[in-house]
This record gives structure tokens, sequence and C-alpha cells, in this order.
């Protein structure tokens, strides 16, 4: 079972939860598949986010194998802790999604763990 205590998040400089939806896109390989895919099912259950589905390729701006959970602003202080602390080394972005795909993957993103280089080149930059 996960853990579901609150925390303050410590390894992550956060934005302010200032926007109305957010993502949060969990990263993995092959080694990290099963618990990547348990971590994003049970985040989902327990704060009743949209999962997205589980990828085994690139999709979009992101560098490798992920899954996406959608949020809203009022889950963001109780989602944002409880990924970071069970994540177990995983790279989570943590972005606003406010349509505007560039800002949202750079102005609006953090990161737990390890910051990934995104594939930018995919947004308008107009």
């Amino acid at each position: 079972m996960l853990k579901s205590k609150n925390i303050e998040n410590k390894n992550a400089t956060l934005p302010d939860n200032i926007h109305e939806f957010y993502h949060a896109h969990v990263y993995f390989d092959e080694a990290s598949l099963e618990w990547a895919t348990k971590l994003c099912q049970q985040a989902a259950r327990s704060f009743e986010l949209k999962l997205g589905r589980v990828h085994q390729k690139l999709v979009g701006p992101h560098p490798c194998w992920s899954c996406q959970l959608a949020f809203a602003q009022d889950q963001y202080e109780h989602v944002i802790p409880w990924l970071d602390e069970n994540r177990q080394g995983l790279s989570i972005l943590i972005h606003a999604d406010t349509g505007h795909d560039l800002k949202d993957h750079t102005d609006y993103a953090s990161w737990l763990g390890e910051p990934l280089l995104l594939n930018l080149s995919l947004f308008d930059k107009g």
C-alpha cells in the first residue's frame, strides 16, 4: 500500500498554485514500468484524478515513457506532496494546463526528482 501522508515538499521548488488545472507526467522505463503504473493507478484512485494511458513509447514532448495524471487546483496541495513522497526516484513533470502548450511545459512547469529535457520543438513558438 502506498503512503498517503501529506508532507511539505522538500525536493522541488513548486510554482504557486494559481492555475485552474494541472497535469503530472510520471516518467519511467522498462525497469520501472510496474512501479510507475501502480503509482499512477493509486494516485488516480486516492485523489479521484483523471488517469491517462501508460505510454510505453515517446509521446508529445516527453523524453521517456510516461503516464499523465490530470487534476484541478483544489487537489494540488494534496496530490503533489503525495506524488513526491511515493515516486521512489521517478521523475515527474508538474505543469499547468492552460491551453498554451509551450508556456505550460516551460514557464508553468516544475519537477519532482531529476528534471529531464523536453522536446519543445513540437510547440508553436508564436
